[in-house]
């Protein structure tokens, strides 16, 4: 299983009202694309978040959180947030809200 099909159905619903999402194979998961920004992306049972270097270091912070390292060196602006941090609704939708907060206030690619 490259990523969760239940936590990317997840992320689906809540991102259904945003306009110009699309769905690309990225990280060796499921990455959600917005206005063709990568925002967040579906990684084994893990959510990656793109925060952005702002809100970086405080969504480091939170619990479940840590440093997104897919390739040995840390990626600052991307977080991993692990299965255990997204199993409440409201905490997956804060998440994906921070993704698209960032994502959005990007220029179009």
């Amino acid at each position: 299983m490259a990523y969760d099909e239940n936590l990317a159905q997840r992320v689906r619903r809540l991102l259904a009202p945003v306009d110009n999402i699309y769905e690309r194979k990225m990280f060796g998961g499921l990455a959600f694309m917005l206005n063709g920004n990568m925002c967040c992306c579906v990684e084994k049972e893990n959510l990656v978040i793109r925060t952005g270097p702002d809100a970086y270091d405080d969504a480091l912070t939170s619990p479940h959180a840590r440093v997104f390292d897919f390739t040995g060196r840390p990626m600052r602006g991307f977080v991993y947030v692990e299965s255990e941090g997204l199993a409440e609704e409201i905490a997956l939708r804060d998440w994906v809200n921070t993704a698209v907060a960032f994502a959005s206030a990007l220029p179009p690619k």
